[in-house]
């Protein structure tokens, strides 16, 4: 019986269909990569596993979302992967460990493994964000220049660079050690801390809590059409689905966008970009055609106080709507808040009757601050002023 029962498990260990099941599973391999390599189920996982089994928790997540992004750019930005780089091998990722005397976190290694980040080319894989006086494309950089910017200074130690703005300097890093406060392998915008007279006070607005996460939250947004292509660029404009109000034949959404490089945690000031898309519906009648005359805008702040504004036009245009007709334009605000929200409408006149004047509700958004964190330098010295008040307070003659 034991014979059998060992000869019976040592054929279903070849069983072809077992390995196909896990080849598909963990390596997403297909029958045309098996075709491809001449090779059965079974002899392919061994060679994928010799190779990647390290990884094999991570792959299948990782490759599905490189696959789903280059898919979704070969339609609407097809020149974009065109910077991509071929992945590395195992011991271009030991020699980098070795170079920074650091342990890279396994899921950035296996992304690695997959595609070596981009050529520094503009636009950015990691999206744009534009204004009049204002532009960043961040790209996702390779293994090798990451390295070169990886961080050893006071308030920034054991830290690696995931991406960099050639037009701002800005960049998003990842923590190799939980040190400083910061928790290994999250991933941040450094924000220098203004009131500080300490370089190394360094507060961080928090974009994800490993590679995983914030790559594919990415992705996520990106093939959903959540981050919309201008341009041939991906814009990191949020749009909540809820931010749509129609008046007669007129549709108003709004989308919005946090700017780190144009905000503080100390003092508190978070800037924000909003774009506003005004659409006239395809089956209004021609003379309900129109013009926008004027805007007003009702600002709420976290602390309830509430400002008012009026002024003509929206950024200096004065747009005509006409049946199928769109309108969009970008503005922007600041608030001294972790959160905002805005609402109003526009006033416009039909161009057959100007006295025929009506107002468009414009949805109501909120703007929220990321999650960020304070550094350690004022943790620190806060701890010790208040513990020095304390002891003022309890004995008044020192």
């Amino acid at each position: 019986i034991c014979n059998f029962v060992s000869r019976r498990l040592n054929e279903l260990t070849g069983h072809n269909p077992l390995w196909k099941r896990l080849c598909q599973k963990h390596w997403l391999l297909t029958e045309a990569d098996k075709t491809q390599r001449g090779l059965a189920w079974k002899e392919l996982f061994r060679e994928y596993y010799a190779d990647l089994g390290r990884y094999i928790d991570y792959y299948s997540t990782l490759k599905k979302a490189w696959d789903d992004l280059k898919d979704y750019l070969n339609q609407k930005c097809p020149r974009m992967i065109a910077s991509l780089k071929e992945g590395v091998r195992e011991e271009e990722l030991d020699t980098i460990e070795a170079q920074i005397g650091c342990k890279l976190p396994i899921d950035y290694r296996c992304s690695y493994r997959i595609h070596n980040g981009q050529k520094l080319v503009v636009p950015g894989l990691m999206g744009s964000m534009a204004l009049s006086n204002h532009y960043r494309s961040e790209d996702l950089l390779d293994i090798e220049t990451a390295a070169g910017g990886f961080q050893q200074r006071k308030g920034m130690r054991q830290c690696l660079p995931l991406t960099f703005c050639f037009h701002t300097g800005l960049s998003q890093y990842m923590a190799l050690e939980s040190t400083e406060g910061r928790t290994c392998s999250e991933i941040f915008y450094q924000c220098p801390d203004q009131l500080a007279q300490d370089p190394s006070a360094i507060d961080m607005f928090i974009t994800g809590p490993n590679f995983t996460e914030w790559f594919t939250s990415y992705v996520d947004n990106v093939v959903t059409g959540e981050y919309p292509i201008i341009r041939d660029q991906i814009f990191r404009y949020v749009h909540d689905k809820r931010c749509v109000a129609t008046t007669g034949d007129i549709t108003v959404s709004v989308s919005t966008s946090f700017l780190p490089e144009l905000s503080s945690v100390h003092p508190p000031h978070f800037f924000f970009t909003y774009r506003i898309r005004i659409e006239m519906a395809k089956s209004a009648l021609p003379e309900n055609a129109c013009q926008l005359d004027s805007r007003y805008w009702k600002i709420t702040n976290a602390n309830g106080n509430v400002e008012e504004v009026r002024g003509p036009g929206v950024v200096g245009e004065f747009p005509v709507m006409t049946p199928g007709k769109v309108h969009e334009y970008a503005s922007c605000t600041t608030f001294s808040t972790t959160s905002e929200y805005m609402e109003g409408h526009y006033t416009f006149h039909r161009l057959k009757n100007k006295e025929e004047v009506f107002d468009v509700a414009i949805p109501r958004f909120h703007m929220v601050c990321p999650a960020f964190r304070e550094s350690m330098v004022r943790s620190v010295s806060c701890y010790l002023h208040l513990s020095v008040m304390s002891k003022k307070n309890e004995y008044p003659g020192c």
